[in-house]
């Protein structure tokens, strides 16, 4: 079985796992605690704060461990916006993963928030021009993820960050999708907060990052203990902690060594094929797909396409009978019958949006896996439109 569906998960890395265990199992210590066993998770922790911090160019101070990336989300989002006297307004687009938007509706419901959703283009790219036209002197944060996890659009975020900086408001950006792939450090972006998660790079599910640069205030979520400096109480999960920080040490190292043998890109350290061979492969074999989101600024092992005229589900379920796994976009809204909001923003017609299939891999999937790929894609395609087509005649 091929897994293409490395947008929704990972497995986890043995080294990752190796370096949890102890903190499993003898060395199950709060790090609260003034014995031994707790001094041995404390300082296992503080190790695993300053080795994330060291990937993402920021102080150890400023990392906060989280149960995964929709928390951090949450937190960067209602926690800096709430933390924020500037104002009472958000900017995001709709093109953001479901905690960012549901985040920001909270704010507007409870909080009396009003949020601007600049504008994106077909491709779901943000222009300077456009977050510029939205910003006030109220606004309390910009929010905008680095690649988007559906269609794989990178946005400029160094460039979208000035225009913000320019006019002080603090830039969020969800780089859950990006780690591993690109340089998400906050020195190379200039962001103010950053969110990661955990299980996309090789870690266990259950824990994510939110780098946060210790000038913001940071109204926490949940209260308690005062762990984390106060921004997010609760008996810290020291085991997976650990696991992140190698796993994301890990992920970056394959990314720097990958960036040293590939040609430099218009936006960030975007490589092309075998991507790019991929996508060409798929719409020569398919003449009736399209291609979702940015032709070259894009995550190097994504590609989403919509197919008109046949089920998406039923492909992907074809797909797996032969071999292929796949999904039609975020495994965060899988089980809603709703087309994706994604592609409904980039102005893709409901029936074509419900076609959707993305196919996003690991670094261990050859050329020759997806040539495979292609071609199984293709022959699943002209099965099920000859299917549909029987059965309208019928």
């Amino acid at each position: 079985m091929l897994h293409l569906d490395a947008a929704a998960t990972s497995p986890v890395r043995e080294e990752a796992l190796a370096a949890a265990w102890p903190f499993l199992t003898a060395s199950f210590g709060n790090p609260s605690s003034t014995h031994g066993l707790g001094e041995q998770a404390s300082a296992a922790l503080a190790d695993a704060r300053k080795a994330v911090a060291a990937v993402l160019g920021c102080r150890s101070s400023e990392v906060v461990f989280t149960s995964g990336g929709t928390e951090a989300n949450n937190l960067a989002i209602k926690g800096i916006a709430l933390g924020n006297p500037r104002g009472r307004h958000l900017v995001t687009s709709r093109v953001e993963h479901e905690s960012v938007l549901a985040s920001a509706d909270y704010l507007a419901r409870l909080h009396g928030f009003e949020v601007t959703f600049v504008d994106v283009d077909a491709a779901g790219l943000v222009s300077e021009e456009s977050l510029a036209a939205a910003l006030r002197e109220d606004t309390t944060l910009v929010s905008l993820a680095t690649a988007n996890n559906e269609v794989g659009t990178v946005q400029d975020i160094p460039a979208l960050v000035a225009v913000a900086q320019a006019s002080g408001v603090p830039f969020h950006t969800d780089a859950i999708q990006a780690a591993g792939s690109l340089d998400v450090s906050m020195t190379a972006t200039g962001v103010d907060a950053v969110s990661l998660s955990g299980h996309k790079l090789g870690a266990p599910k259950g824990v994510g990052v939110l780098a946060v640069r210790s000038r913001l205030p940071l109204e926490p979520l949940i209260h308690g203990g005062g762990q984390e400096r106060g921004r997010r109480s609760g008996t810290e999960n020291v085991a997976f902690a650990v696991a992140f920080a190698v796993a994301l040490r890990l992920a970056d190292a394959d990314r720097r060594a990958e960036a040293e043998h590939r040609p430099p890109s218009s936006i960030g350290d975007l490589p092309a094929s075998p991507r790019d061979v991929f996508v060409a492969d798929v719409l020569s074999r398919i003449p009736a797909a399209r291609l979702t989101g940015h032709a070259s600024a894009r995550l190097p092992r994504h590609a989403s396409f919509v197919l008109p005229g046949v089920n998406g589900e039923t492909v992907l379920l074809e797909l797996e009978r032969r071999g292929v796994l796949a999904s039609a976009g975020a495994a965060c809204a899988a089980g809603h019958d709703e087309p994706s909001h994604v592609l409904l923003a980039l102005g893709i017609p409901e029936d074509d949006a419900r076609t959707a299939l993305r196919f996003t891999w690991g670094a261990s999937t050859t050329s020759l896996d997806l040539g495979g790929v292609a071609e199984t894609l293709a022959a699943v395609f002209e099965t099920v439109t000859a299917l549909s087509r029987s059965s309208t005649l019928h």
